[in-house]
């Protein structure tokens, strides 16, 4: 366990946000997190829980502890003769994981590459990608309970995923502590999921005819890397804002209006709008305001061009919820956690 007091907080968020953290806890076993859990005085001001910083907006300093969970490893725990079911690590990084799964011809997973942020964050936000989400392989994950150090296992149905949502988000927010996950992964034949965006197109281009799941991940990369910044050159978190369900009703009025706005098929009675497009069409693509903006290339991508602050870019993301509700009736909804 290591303990820092006044900590930079600027290197373990994406956006690149120079927050303060009052003490900064990192903990590399689940024994140590069971530890600090039931024994440490910092316990009492644990205001945040960090993994790698991907999907949070930090708005200020924070005045208590911050918690840095930093387990590692990936090991196999079942083998079976069509699936594997593997266990990794809340502080692993996910497309490390994404990599290593492909290395090993394990699929299910490669639609969901480059998705930035760790292993332990996955489940919480319910990740997902081109037509795959977290919960079509998740199996199973181990949490701490924060109360009382007891080690708790969630199965899949117990984590009431949804889009971009799950138990964590909500009745067992602030609760739990997810310290490994297990995900069910196909060993071949594989069955690919190619449908969804441009991987089909991308793989064409390719001359790929019989896509291997290293060809859709590979696909997936280049149109990645195409739309969206590298945190590592400019600050952010992905996508900011979650694609709108809507009213089907709602959804069939606007397409009369706009013939070439994206939607997607949702639950029954509603229909899926891409939040970009939306954002796109009332003018703030590529938006910049000292070094607060939206992308060039993915107007569904807020950007730290250097010294932004968080106040600003929330600042500027309600201004663009403002905007599209004024023209399209649509109230979008943050994906980041504003903290």
């Amino acid at each position: 366990m290591k303990l820092s007091t006044n900590f930079s907080l600027k290197k373990h968020n994406t956006f690149g946000l120079a927050a303060v953290a009052n003490h900064f806890v990192e903990v590399e076993t689940q024994n140590e997190l069971i530890e600090f859990l039931k024994n440490s005085p910092l316990k009492k001001d644990l205001k945040l829980v960090l993994g790698g910083g991907s999907n949070m907006l930090l708005t200020k300093n924070i005045d208590g502890t911050v918690l840095h969970v930093n387990l590692q490893g990936v090991c196999i725990k079942e083998d079976a003769k069509n699936y594997v079911i593997v266990e990794a690590n809340a502080g692993e990084n996910w497309h490390k994981l994404v990599l290593w799964a492909i290395a090993n011809n394990f699929g299910g997973i490669e639609n969901l590459s480059l998705i930035p942020g760790n292993v332990g964050t996955a489940p919480i936000q319910n990740i997902g990608a081109y037509g795959v989400e977290l919960k079509d392989v998740f199996y199973s994950l181990d949490a701490v309970e924060i109360d009382t150090g007891k080690i708790v296992s969630f199965t899949n149905n117990e984590c009431n995923f949804g889009y971009r949502e799950s138990v964590f988000k909500n009745e067992a927010k602030g609760k739990f502590i997810i310290t490994a996950v297990r995900l069910k992964l196909s060993k071949p034949p594989h069955q690919t999921q190619i449908n969804y965006g441009a991987i089909a197109q991308e793989l064409a281009n390719k001359s790929v005819k019989n896509p291997t799941i290293k060809d859709v991940s590979e696909a997936v990369i280049d149109i990645r890397k195409s739309k969206l910044p590298d945190p590592a050159e400019i600050g952010n978190s992905g996508s900011f804002f979650k694609n709108p369900i809507v009213a089907e009703e709602l959804a069939n009025k606007l397409s009369e209006q706009f013939p070439d706005m994206p939607v997607y098929p949702a639950t029954k009675g509603h229909k899926k709008i891409a939040a970009g497009w939306l954002i796109e069409q009332t003018g703030w693509k590529g938006y910049r305001k000292g070094d607060a903006g939206v992308h060039k290339n993915q107007a569904l991508v807020l950007v730290n061009y250097g010294e932004a602050t968080g106040e600003e870019i929330l600042l500027l993301a309600n201004t663009i919820i403002d905007s599209v509700d004024k023209k399209f009736g649509i109230k979008l909804i943050a994906e980041v956690n504003l903290i």
